[in-house]
């Protein structure tokens, strides 16, 4: 086993093992801060795949906007620490099933893919496709990556309006 096996199963069981204590801590503010490791854990497991461009969307828009947001609703919520997050026998049981189908779903994922090891001798060559996507988003596509834009605007202007407090 070489440095690079032993770095990515460091970073599996640190994105595996954060994802468990999302799902089983207590405290919905540990499940948070848990919820940022795994998130961090899969941009580092992208990075292993040569997907570059996935692991910067995943540290730009999972931990960096979306995460961000969860940790400000939960830390600027009244007496969020000291409330216990409750689950019910029935979404243990509902959890459990989906679990155990998405076990067997990857299984036989696994197990049916006919897998080929790439010849020693033959040099890999790897092509960051970051900067491919980003001539063909700001070249090809500028209208609808500036349309989805001013809907992200429109959406987030409705947001503030539906949350601001009403003058009476």
């Amino acid at each position: 086993m070489i440095g690079k096996d032993i770095i990515f199963i460091i970073f599996a069981v640190i994105t595996v093992g954060s994802a468990a204590l999302v799902v089983f801590s207590k405290k919905i503010i540990y499940a948070a801060f848990s919820l940022m490791l795994s998130l961090f854990g899969v941009a580092a497991l992208f990075v292993f795949l040569n997907a570059d461009f996935l692991a910067a969307v995943q540290v730009i828009v999972y931990v960096g906007g979306i995460l961000v947001l969860i940790l400000f609703g939960v830390l600027l919520t009244v007496k969020i620490s000291s409330d216990n997050v409750i689950s019910h026998l029935s979404q243990r049981i509902w959890g459990s099933i989906a679990a155990v189908g998405m076990f067997v779903l990857i299984f036989i994922a696994i197990t049916r893919t006919n897998w080929t090891i790439l010849d020693k001798s033959e040099d890999v060559v790897y092509y960051p496709q970051s900067e491919a996507i980003g001539i063909q988003l700001l070249t090809n596509y500028i209208l609808p990556f500036e349309v989805a834009s001013i809907l992200l605007l429109a959406a987030l202007i409705g947001a503030m309006f539906l949350v601001r407090p009403e003058n009476k």
